[in-house]
């Protein structure tokens, strides 16, 4: 073969082809001088400037969580997320949710007019009145925290048409808010445990564990009952039955069949609020795999209920009216209960059942203190 077809040989590394890349040149001697790759200019500076930008723009996104609605398009924040500002004294004091705590004040009302009856006449244990009272509102006050703990893990109050929660605005981080609710838990057990030693049945204490357990796993745990429809059943009992009962109980030591009915005219109402309450979001937990009864039984349904349950302790009444002359007064109570009726049946925005909501809790407070009121005097 001729010097002409011989094949031509690789360029050696360093040569001129690679050092455009910005490698190596050779040297005379046969070494090699490296190479820096320096900045091309104000061009350079600008293409490191917008990398900057970016670097920081990334942050900016990850430093507030979302969380992605079924849509695909960002949700609310993730529980515990960065917000857009820090839980105020005002949000904490919302979350107890205090326009409920007329479902603790009217059973306790209650209990203690019928124990007067026997007693002749609750002022000889107005203590231990108080201390039921401690229970039942630091026991409604800790299943409030509780649920904004659990609904807002869960994202259930991720989009919300009430009132913002602690957890699932991301105001406050899910921890706190349990603790939160645990706090008041134990106040209650610590009132509790005043009461069975003033009462000497210490049997009690079973009983306050159960409330406080039913309290907790209302929703909470791995399956809360009141994601199974299970919620009204659970306010009627202790709500309604074990909180006016109880009250009698552990102030004279006995029970009245005027006790038991009284609990269940009080249960009603807490039926009526809880079934108005989860009406409004009924849509919202449908979509968050709540089933609550609203959500289970549909919207006209329970319309209808909620009808039913708010208007039903007046005719409880009736028979309270056979016993007490002034009993007649508490039908005054209808002035709020009706409308809140109409409010609810003929409702289209949220709004309208807030009100409804209000008007609720409104008559069960209502109705509370002026049968006690009649029953005392």
């Amino acid at each position: 073969m001729s010097d002409s077809s011989a094949k031509t040989p690789p360029a050696p590394k360093g040569s001129a082809s690679t050092a455009k890349k910005g490698g190596a040149t050779p040297k005379a001697n046969g070494g090699v001088t490296k190479t820096r790759r320096t900045a091309a200019g104000p061009a350079s500076a600008a293409a490191r400037a917008g990398r900057a930008e970016n670097r920081e723009a990334r942050g900016a996104v990850t430093a507030t969580a979302v969380r992605p609605s079924r849509s695909g398009r960002p949700g609310g924040p993730l529980p515990g997320a960065p917000s857009a500002r820090k839980a105020t004294v005002g949000d904490w004091i919302g979350g107890a949710r205090p326009q409920t705590l007329a479902l603790a004040i009217a059973p306790v009302a209650l209990g203690t007019a019928i124990a007067g009856l026997t007693a002749g006449g609750w002022s000889q244990h107005w203590v231990r009145a108080l201390a039921c009272l401690v229970v039942a509102l630091a026991l409604q006050i800790g299943v409030n925290y509780a649920n904004d703990y659990s609904d807002g893990v869960r994202g259930t109050d991720a989009v919300r048409q009430g009132p913002a929660r602690l957890v699932g605005s991301g105001r406050a981080k899910p921890r706190t808010v349990r603790n939160v609710a645990f706090v008041f838990f134990g106040i209650a057990a610590l009132a509790g445990l005043f009461l069975t030693w003033r009462s000497g049945q210490w049997w009690l204490i079973a009983v306050g564990a159960v409330c406080i357990v039913a309290a907790w796993f209302y929703t909470g745990g791995k399956r809360p009952y009141g994601y199974n429809a299970l919620g009204e059943l659970f306010v009627f009992v202790f709500f309604g039955l074990v909180a006016t009962v109880g009250t009698m109980f552990v102030q004279v030591g006995t029970v009245v069949p005027e006790a038991w009915i009284a609990g269940v005219a009080a249960g009603l109402f807490a039926c009526a609020v809880l079934m108005v309450n989860n009406l409004r979001d009924r849509e919202q937990d449908a979509k968050a795999g709540k089933r609550t009864l609203a959500v289970l039984i549909g919207d006209l349904p329970s319309r209808i209920a909620f009808a039913v349950l708010l208007l039903a302790p007046f005719g409880i009444n009736v028979f309270f009216l056979l016993l007490f002359d002034n009993a007649l007064y508490v039908f005054f109570v209808l002035i709020a209960a009706v409308p809140a009726v109409v409010i609810t049946l003929t409702a289209k925005t949220s709004k309208e059942l807030v009100l409804a909501l209000r008007l609720s809790v409104l008559s069960s407070l209502a109705f509370g203190l002026a049968l006690a009121a009649a029953i005392s005097f």
